[in-house]
């Protein structure tokens, strides 16, 4: 992952572009060192300066292969678990009688929850309130809304890449992977596609609050603009009450029977995790796929030449990028694990992005993006057991669709620069991608 982007060789015009400005908090020439500079017990995986600088890799390879089970004792998160293997991630996400996925105990991010800010939600529920909750949004990414959705989602994404500019540089996380997500966000909530970016800006909000590019305002700020996605919900919700049922998550909620009367914590956290799920599992993997394809060449020579091969990619693309690195419990009590002891009330991460990378699970190399990887489907990106990802289905199919469009366009999508990364230990995402789009001949 820390090689440069290979691309292909291409006669372009000479481009000029501009990265964006750094702030000044941000010292991109501090090195981070490598992992095997460091001593075991200080390695700290929410460092969010490894992510921004995409060094992380090393850290998760050494853990894997050192201490599968390794205890973090001071973080920004407090002391925590990683656990980083394949079979160790599935057994714990499927082990809901000893890991709690509770707000209460603190939910599926590290660290203590924001004060006054308790926000509830399914995914945040243990059994039975869980599935409760999570069976009144099912419908709304259902099969047979899927077969709905994809005219629509063609007609958007042919759309947008008509759009594009040709030989000149852009950027493809605004330009296509923010407004393709953001299109489909507004149609799963009924909610004003002129006003689409308000739910990317929601989404970048609740899940970068000390990021200073993102909120540089602070806790204030934070707490604000989470406020004003309150009370624009809130508003929606009271009004879908008095309409007919309807397809949308927002009548959905409204008119399910466990979801009807939800508080504003509960309205609010579901909200919110509809959003983030809706955009930043799909966003992050559309933009990762170009970079991925760009590094390795001889695979979008592959998928050029095969694009039956393209729903198989989908998959590959999303264990390649894990747009979601982690998702953490709570011991409900004591369990031992390689020979150590969880102790009840510790805090797990369960890092998919590194169980994703696995030596011991998948045959081949894992840090290589294989179009055709015989186990592509086995990606645990989505998560397993009941708390895996609803929308999975929807992501694979917007992402299905991207790819169908883009070789039927272009030559080439290529990136000219690396990434900048979001500085984000829970998602795995870009800020900005600049590439030049290839038109067929």
């Amino acid at each position: 992952m820390g090689e440069a982007v290979q691309t292909l060789t291409l006669e372009r015009p000479k481009l000029n572009y501009r990265k964006p400005a750094r702030p000044n908090y941000l010292q991109l020439d501090d090195p981070v060192p490598l992992a095997e500079d460091i001593a075991l017990e200080t390695m700290d995986l929410v460092d969010v300066e490894i992510w921004r600088q995409n060094k992380m890799w090393d850290r998760f390879a050494r853990l894997r292969k050192e201490d599968p089970l390794h205890w973090t004792p001071e973080s920004i998160s407090g002391p925590y678990w990683s656990v980083t293997k394949y079979k160790d991630v599935m057994a714990i996400d499927t082990d809901h009688a000893r890991f709690s996925s509770e707000a209460k105990y603190g939910g599926i991010v590290l660290g203590p929850p924001a004060k006054n800010f308790e926000a509830t939600s399914f995914i945040t529920s243990d059994e039975p309130v869980h599935s409760i909750q999570r069976k009144t949004v099912q419908p709304g990414v259902a099969p047979d809304m899927l077969q709905k959705y994809e005219p629509l989602i063609r007609s958007r994404t042919q759309k947008v890449l008509d759009s594009l500019p040709v030989g000149v540089p852009f950027d493809w996380v605004d330009a296509v992977s923010i407004e393709l997500t953001g299109m489909m966000l507004a149609t799963l909530f009924g909610f004003p596609q002129a006003r689409r970016r308000q739910l990317t800006r929601w989404s970048d909000i609740a899940t970068n609050p000390f990021d200073k590019d993102v909120c540089p305002g602070g806790r204030d700020q934070w707490q604000r603009e989470i406020g004003e996605c309150l009370n624009t919900f809130s508003a929606i919700f009271e009004e879908r009450k008095t309409t007919e049922p309807a397809p949308d998550l927002m009548s959905l909620l409204a008119h399910g029977p466990s979801t009807r009367d939800l508080d504003l914590q509960g309205l609010l956290g579901n909200v919110l995790l509809l959003i983030v799920g809706g955009n930043d599992t799909t966003r992050n993997s559309m933009s990762g796929g170009v970079y991925a394809l760009n590094k390795f060449p001889d695979q979008y020579e592959k998928v050029k030449a095969d694009p039956s091969l393209i729903p198989n990619m989908v998959s590959e693309i999303i264990r390649w990028q894990t747009p979601l690195s982690y998702m953490r419990r709570t011991a409900l009590e004591d369990v031992e694990m390689h020979g150590k002891t969880i102790k009840k009330g510790d805090q797990i991460a369960m890092w998919y992005i590194s169980a994703n990378r696995d030596e011991d699970f998948w045959e081949e190399d894992p840090d290589r993006l294989i179009i055709d990887r015989k186990q592509a489907r086995n990606q645990i990106s989505f998560g397993f057991g009941i708390h895996r990802c609803v929308g999975n289905r929807l992501a694979e199919l917007q992402l299905r669709i991207l790819w169908e469009e883009l070789l039927e366009r272009f030559e080439h999508v290529e990136v000219i620069d690396e990434p900048n990364f979001v500085p984000n230990s829970f998602v795995h995402g870009y800020s900005w991608l600049p590439v030049v789009c290839h038109r067929k001949n």
